[in-house]
Parts: structure tokens; C-alpha cells; sequence
């Protein structure tokens, strides 16, 4: 995406944007010259994300975007520091989508992950619909899941919060369009180990067969997906709007039987 105006950089908002995908997308932006704005509820992960960036393009901000008054906070300080955005990605949720035994499933341990993908994006994006259209033509991108499309046992209520979201995805792009357009990437296995904070790094080095799982012969990297989010937020993209682009190395695509 270029700029808009030569005196202000493009900027991104990244919810979950200290750890993760968050963070590999967080750098890939910053690392073409945008302005970057993380929100984050771990202040460990924010505070090494910012030893990364400059100060003056990073704004990393402690949030719950699944807090209504939080999101409404972070989005005035994000008002006070852009006159726009250019991109708003929802990436917030929780990582692990074992949920156990359903009949053991409290409904706060359900609302709990239908809050922070499902809600947190819907606050999100009408917190920022305003600035959005400051810069129009500009972009939202979802992270969703492959679990939206197919499923573990014991995953109902990610995979209900990520099929929520590319529900509210193409409910946004026609509702928001021309100025906004709205798309989702679904990860399959990508492997975040590397880009975790300091005490939760690692970098796992996966089986042959777990390899094989997928026809591209690798499991996913951060960069195959901030790529994705890139090229959704850019011209190149400008006819795609209220899809949904499974990024998973054609794992969900392989019929695999166990002799």
C-alpha cells in the first residue's frame, strides 16, 4: 500500500500484536516503514517488541481487546497518535483450542473464546471504522483458523469463534465497502515457537511426518502469513473483499489414511 500522504507513514493496528503472528506481523510492517500499533494484554511481550522497533513507530499498548471501555482506550490514544489508519488486523485470541469434554465446559470458559476472537474484532473494528475511512481505501484483515473449516475433538468453542469470525468478515466487507475492504486469513500449523517472548521461546523441530502432513512439505512459518496480510491489505488485492484464504500448505486439502 503506498501513502496517502507524504507526511504521514501508513499505519497498521495489530491486536495480539506482542507474540506470535501478532509479532512476526508487527515487524513485517514496521520493516517496510508503517507505523505500528500493538495492543497486547501480556506487557512482557509488549515490552520486547518494543526493544525491536523504534519509538517513534511503535505504540504498544496493554489491552484486553475483549473489554469494551480497554478498546475504547486504546483506540483514543491510537486517535492521538495517527490521523488515520490504513490497516486494522484482528489477530487477538486464544492460542490453544482444546477446550476438553464438552459436559465439563463452563459457559465463562466458552465465552472466554468466543471474547477474545469473535468480540474483540467486532470492538475493534468499530472502534477504528472512523480512521479507517480517513484513509480510504483501507483494509481490515481477520486472523481466523483453519478450524473453520474442519475440526479436532475437543475444539468446538475455537473453532465457533473462528467460523464467528469469517462470518463477521464478509458481513463487514459488504457492509464497509467501497472504502473498506474486509478479508480473513485461516492459518493451518504454523509454527510460533520463534516468535514468542523471551520465556516462552522455542523452536521445535518437527518430524518428518509431520512434514508430510502438508503437500508444500514444510509446517507454516509467521512470515507465510504476514505475507498474506500484506498483499489483503494492498492495490494487488483491491478486487478481493469478504474471503477467506486458508494458509496451510494444502493440509486441509490432503486425504490422509493410516494403514
Amino acid at each position: 500500500m503506498t501513502d496517502k500522504n507524504e507526511q504521514d507513514a501508513p499505519t497498521v493496528v495489530i491486536t495480539g500484536g506482542g507474540a506470535g503472528i501478532g509479532r512476526g506481523t508487527a515487524l513485517h510492517f514496521a520493516g517496510k516503514g508503517w507505523k505500528v500499533a500493538a495492543l497486547d494484554k501480556d506487557g512482557e511481550a509488549l515490552a520486547e517488541l518494543s526493544a525491536l522497533l523504534p519509538g517513534d513507530r511503535l505504540l504498544a499498548i496493554e489491552c484486553d481487546v475483549g473489554k469494551e471501555q480497554a478498546v475504547a482506550d486504546a483506540f483514543a490514544r491510537i486517535g492521538e497518535w495517527t490521523g488515520g489508519l490504513d490497516l486494522l488486523v484482528n489477530n487477538a485470541g486464544i492460542a490453544d483450542p482444546k477446550s476438553g469434554p464438552l459436559e465439563n465446559m463452563t459457559l465463562e470458559a466458552w465465552q472466554g473464546w468466543i471474547d477474545a476472537s469473535l468480540t474483540s474484532a467486532f470492538l475493534c473494528s468499530r472502534a477504528a471504522v472512523g480512521m479507517l475511512r480517513k484513509r480510504a481505501p483501507s483494509a481490515i484483515v481477520n486472523v481466523t483458523s483453519s478450524r473453520a473449516v474442519q475440526s479436532e475433538p475437543d475444539t468446538y468453542a475455537y473453532a465457533a469463534a473462528k467460523g464467528g469470525l469469517f462470518a463477521l468478515t464478509h458481513a463487514l466487507a459488504v457492509s464497509l465497502g467501497p472504502d473498506i475492504r474486509v478479508n480473513a486469513v485461516a492459518p493451518g500449523w504454523i509454527e510460533t515457537g520463534p516468535w514468542q517472548k523471551e520465556s516462552d521461546r522455542s523452536d521445535p523441530d518437527h518430524s518428518k511426518r509431520a512434514k508430510q502432513q502438508h503437500p508444500v512439505g514444510r509446517i507454516g512459518r509467521v512470515e507465510d502469513i504476514a505475507e498474506a496480510i500484506d498483499w489483503l491489505s494492498g492495490e494487488g488485492s483491491g478486487f478481493v473483499t469478504g474471503q477467506q484464504i486458508v494458509i496451510d500448505g494444502g493440509m486441509t486439502r490432503l486425504m490422509q489414511y493410516d494403514a
